[in-house]
């Protein structure tokens, strides 16, 4: 018997109007494990969770990775049985110090209006 398990990538412009579609496009991708009515409920944490996670990632890339030029951003999904996984990916300038920019209320962008919690977010979730 396979296991249960599924694959996608979507490449989009890195433009804000696209964090709308990779977030449309996570939870669309998640009813495929067929969760109860309570668990596609915008309302319901798990998924609103998934939501903010890859907004979080997909405003990253247009932001800092790409400095707001466009470029491409890969979102892929999979799961294997029970398992979600959900890699954003850009090809932008890098991060020149990880472990500084994941301390909560870093930001690199100060003038921006930027929180510094988008990694603190995507951890938690």
């Amino acid at each position: 018997m396979k296991e249960n398990t599924n694959e996608m990538i979507l490449v989009f412009d890195s433009i804000p109007a696209n964090e709308g579609l990779a977030r449309v496009t996570a939870a669309s991708f998640c009813t495929q494990l067929n969760p109860t009515l309570e668990e596609v409920d915008p309302t319901v944490p798990q998924l609103a969770d998934i939501k903010t996670a890859v907004s979080e990632a997909v405003t990253n890339c247009i932001i800092h990775g790409y400095e707001g030029k466009i470029n491409k951003i890969e979102m892929k999904l999979q799961y294997h049985g029970n398992e979600l996984y959900v890699h954003i990916t850009d090809y932008g300038i890098g991060i020149a110090d990880i472990e500084k920019a994941m301390e909560p209320m870093y930001t690199s962008k100060p003038d921006h209006e930027r929180s510094g919690m988008g990694f603190t977010f995507m951890e938690a979730f």
